[in-house]
């Protein structure tokens, strides 16, 4: 049954996010340091929850069926899987001396203007790689934060440079999904998808590199004495199985029990006891955001069903229909893109949603496919790597203990990718033919 569009089934959305967000700016403007955490977010969410259900149930969806499969999503509970084992690897890690170690170990040695750059140049590296940001958000964030206490720098600044460079490879890399789904929707290659995006991307990275070596004001690391360089081996450990493509969840769990074997023979009293305490206190980390993601799941399933992508993807048709040229087609789907990925909070998803849509634009605007997949895929990237209940922000924010709006403001490379793309947009070019 198709669903009837409707701008009302967006509501629920806006609602969490004025609560949310009002409640974070109203005790920042009271002077609260912490203003965004006196509002707990899966808390914020519960009314902007009843009132989707009451939606539902007023258009005839079976409202609780429908929230509980969108909260009990594969998609959801694969997230949750890899925020539990995130925090568990990164807090035992961190207990058995393995962040001092990294420091200890050369990180020390780089200069102080390079750090920054340096870690959005290994997080996009290990993204390229691998495919997926997340994997290597829990696979780079810890070390980052190590380098970043030693160094006296922000831990705002230091993730975020992390996660553009895990946003960066996860556009470009050929075995993301979202790579994937943007080429199988559009019906175009990949290696030709991958050289439009690496025009597009290539400018707003190496501005990006150029912008985080101005920034931060670091000292230079001085490394602790006590720490064992064999402690490195959990961090070279997951990036190198992360690299041979092993499954994220795999890696994980595999880089868990070897820190605690390391724990277990190098760090002094660590034993069976800690080593359990400490993956438990790694899961309690990772609590608010796990919570989150599962009602934000249930929350975007309602939202579809009661019409609220529908009516986004039929604004955006009427507009794509009402202006001619590659231009209008072009920004038709960066905001079928954009909008959607901000609904359901997942670039795949996103893409996966709307791409017959898209298809359709640029066949009726004579856009190539491989300009087409480029454009959904760009935009998927740049709204999910600066939404704040996202769940690359959430991950990074819990792990570097940190505001998800802070760090959403400050992923430079997101927003320089948008404005490469509008720029590559509105830039005069002919019409390549479709391919």
């Amino acid at each position: 049954m198709s669903v009837r569009p409707s701008a009302l089934a967006l509501t629920p959305l806006l609602l969490f996010l004025a609560l949310f967000f009002g409640a974070g700016l109203y005790y920042t403007a009271q002077g609260e340091a912490m203003g965004f955490y006196q509002l707990r977010a899966p808390v914020a969410i519960l009314p902007a929850l009843a009132l989707g259900v009451w939606l539902a149930r007023r258009r005839g969806v079976p409202a609780q069926q429908t929230l509980l499969q969108g909260m009990g999503d594969g998609n959801v509970m694969l997230m949750c899987l890899i925020f539990l084992l995130a925090g568990a690897f990164a807090t035992v890690s961190k207990a058995i001396g393995a962040v001092d170690a990294v420091v200890a170990l050369g990180l020390g040695a780089l200069p102080a203007g390079l750090i920054l750059p340096g870690l959005f140049l290994v997080a996009a590296f290990v993204s390229l790689s691998i495919g997926t940001s997340m994997g290597t958000l829990a696979a780079v964030v810890p070390i980052a934060l190590g380098v970043a206490d030693a160094a006296g720098l922000d831990r705002v600044l230091v993730t975020s440079a992390v996660l553009g460079g895990a946003m960066f490879g996860d556009n470009l890399s050929i075995i993301s999904d979202t790579t994937i789904a943007a080429t199988r929707s559009q019906g175009a290659e990949m290696r030709d998808k991958f050289r439009e995006n690496f025009r597009i991307a290539l400018p707003a990275a190496i501005a990006t590199i150029v912008l985080l070596a101005t920034l931060g004001d670091a000292a230079p690391v001085e490394a602790p004495d006590a720490a064992s360089p064999w402690l490195v081996l959990p961090y070279v450990v997951v990036l190198g199985l992360a690299l041979a493509g092993l499954d994220v969840v795999l890696v994980l769990g595999i880089g868990l029990v070897v820190s605690g074997v390391f724990g277990f023979v190098l760090a002094q009293e660590y034993d069976a006891v800690s080593f359990a305490g400490d993956i438990y206190l790694g899961f309690e980390s990772m609590v608010e955001i796990t919570l989150l993601s599962i009602l934000i799941g249930g929350l975007a399933a309602l939202i579809k069903a009661t019409g609220g992508l529908a009516w986004l993807a039929q604004v955006i048709a009427k507009f794509a229909r009402g202006h001619t040229g590659r231009r209008a087609g072009e920004i038709s789907i960066a905001a079928l893109a954009a909008g959607s990925d901000a609904l359901t909070a997942n670039n795949t998803v996103a893409i996966l949603v709307t791409g017959s849509l898209a298809k359709d634009i640029a066949q009726r605007h004579g856009i190539s496919p491989r300009r087409a997949a480029s454009v959904l895929d760009i935009f998927a990237c740049v709204v999910q790597g600066v939404l704040p209940y996202g769940a690359q922000i959430l991950l990074a924010a819990s792990l570097a203990a940190v505001s998800p709006l802070a760090l959403a403001g400050s992923v430079h490379y997101c927003w320089l990718l948008a404005l490469s793309a509008i720029g590559f947009m509105l830039w005069p070019r002919r019409a390549a033919p479709p391919r």
